[in-house]
């Protein structure tokens, strides 16, 4: 495997999977350890991006998509597809799964309940909740607004088909539930648009701008890593997720608030 490419997380994961099957011996068999002390040196685990884009330059290029009842539908939930990733700094599989019945608007923002298993869940972990701040002060990038527009505008097509619960609909006839895929690609079309280098980035490195923009606002990193759904004792962030720009009251309100604020 190592000599085909494979890197050294992928042969880490086959040695714990051999483990499971044959027992703890190969794992703590001191050759094995050695075997991969090696492989670790010719081929080390790195971040994948060095640094990150500035989600300044993609909240700037939405800013222009207003005021919301006048754009299609496609921008309209490309837009609202952005938002929520940077907003909640979630993957787009949880993006994904939002669905209808479970989003809640009230006077300060929205609650949006995740029921689906995720990457991320366990047997003793509570179901994602997210949070959504109404900004009043930046209509143009408010994710709350946004929502409540696009939720109006695929009212029709609900009320025509009712499996149509999940949040993200392709916005062009059938209208159905837009797959992990399709969001990603509408992500990395926002950040083509407003300059961002998408054959460096991918639409997961939004994970990424966002975190790094709300510790950079001074959000803790606790705070960070409850709000994107990592454990306390997770060094996800620190390793991989919290990275340097590439040019130079409730904690997911908090984190929202931290990376829309412009």
């Amino acid at each position: 495997m190592f000599n085909k490419g494979s890197s050294y997380q992928s042969l880490n994961c086959h040695r714990s999977a051999l483990s499971l099957i044959i027992g703890n011996r190969v794992g703590s068999d001191d050759r094995i350890k050695r075997l991969f002390k090696g492989f670790f040196k010719l081929r080390p685990t790195k971040a994948k991006y060095n640094s990150v884009w500035d989600p300044s330059k993609v909240l700037l290029h939405l800013r222009s998509w207003y005021p919301l009842d006048s754009l299609n539908l496609e921008n309209l939930t490309k837009k609202l597809a952005m938002l929520i990733a940077l907003a909640t700094g979630q993957r787009v599989q949880t993006l994904f799964c939002i669905n209808i019945n479970n989003i809640k608007i009230n006077n300060e923002g929205a609650v949006i309940l995740i029921t689906d298993i995720l990457k991320t869940s366990g047997p003793n972990r509570r179901s994602l909740r997210l949070m959504l701040p109404f900004l009043s002060n930046k209509p143009q990038i408010c994710p709350v607004k946004t929502l409540k527009m696009y939720l109006d505008k695929t009212r029709i097509f609900r009320q025509e088909d009712k499996s149509l619960t999940k949040l993200f609909l392709t916005f062009r006839r059938p209208h159905k539930h837009a797959t992990t895929q399709t969001i990603s690609r509408w992500l990395k079309q926002t950040m083509h648009e407003s300059g961002i280098d998408t054959s460096e980035f991918t639409a997961h490195s939004t994970r990424h701008a966002s975190s790094s923009r709300a510790h950079r606002q001074g959000l803790t990193v606790d705070s960070i890593l409850q709000a994107v759904g990592w454990s306390s004792r997770s060094s996800t962030f620190a390793n991989h997720y919290n990275r340097p720009l590439q040019d130079k009251n409730d904690i997911q309100d908090d984190f929202a608030r931290a990376v829309l604020n412009n």
